[in-house]
């Protein structure tokens, strides 16, 4: 009996995730608007928080969709909702996905329906992301204390270091984008995709600072994203 990525099970699995991740949301919001009217705000001011932040939370949601979208492209719905929805992101989970997928040496070209292949491209997305979900509440204090120690003493040298570490993520992803470059034509989308959405953040970055358009700080990432997508959509079909 062939595996199926999109079985009723692994929906079922998901649903159950899911519902409990909102579960946990509603109990601390409730929490926190008890804990609101305590300290003595209005609900006119609670309920425009809460409404504000629901808002704000749509346009990021929507790179996550896009991550669900081309995750489900070879590991189905549930696995790829499971994982965007309640911790993960697509910088993540894609390139762990197709590390693994290469590492056994099968292509991330159609629907995976070896259960072997996709446990293990499931174990790696998901035991990879463990460390800093144990790692953070516990070394996250002493190193904001660090870097604030730092900045205190030589605001240069802090500015630095935190360009520094941004610098280095970013490097690790870059690895993926050159690694084909000399496969010809094809090896060149991941660049144009890099480029398209480089230049999208460039553009808004300038809106944000040169026309004061602080709102567009919520969705710029999620625009790029997109423009990145769409760039990916069509130089693929005139390259591929």
């Amino acid at each position: 009996m062939e595996f199926n990525p999109n079985s009723t099970f692994l929906y079922l699995v998901a649903a159950f995730v899911i519902l409990f991740v909102l579960a946990q949301s509603v109990f601390f919001l409730v929490r926190a608007w008890r804990r609101g009217k305590q300290l003595g705000l209005s609900t006119a001011k609670l309920r425009k928080t809460v409404i504000a932040t629901a808002v704000f939370t749509i346009a990021p949601a929507l790179s996550f969709l896009v991550g669900v979208i081309t995750l489900a492209k070879f590991l189905g719905i549930p696995l790829p909702w499971i994982r965007l929805s309640v911790i993960g992101a697509i910088t993540y989970e894609l390139p762990a996905a197709t590390s693994t997928a290469n590492a056994l040496g099968i292509s991330l070209s159609e629907l995976i329906t070896d259960p072997k292949v996709y446990s293990a491209i499931a174990w790696v997305m998901t035991l990879g992301i463990m460390p800093s979900i144990i790692l953070t509440p516990i070394l996250m204090k002493k190193i904001q204390g660090g870097v604030v120690k730092l900045k205190s003493k030589d605001s240069k040298w802090g500015d630095i270091f935190m360009t520094s570490l941004f610098l280095g993520m970013i490097s690790a992803f870059l690895g993926m984008v050159f690694a084909d470059i000399r496969s010809g034509p094809a090896g060149l989308i991941p660049i144009f995709v890099l480029l398209a959405s480089a230049l999208t953040m460039a553009v808004c970055g300038l809106l944000i600072k040169k026309c004061n358009m602080k709102w567009l700080e919520t969705y710029a990432m999620t625009i790029s994203m997109v423009v990145g997508m769409v760039c990916a959509a069509v130089i693929t079909p005139l390259i591929g």
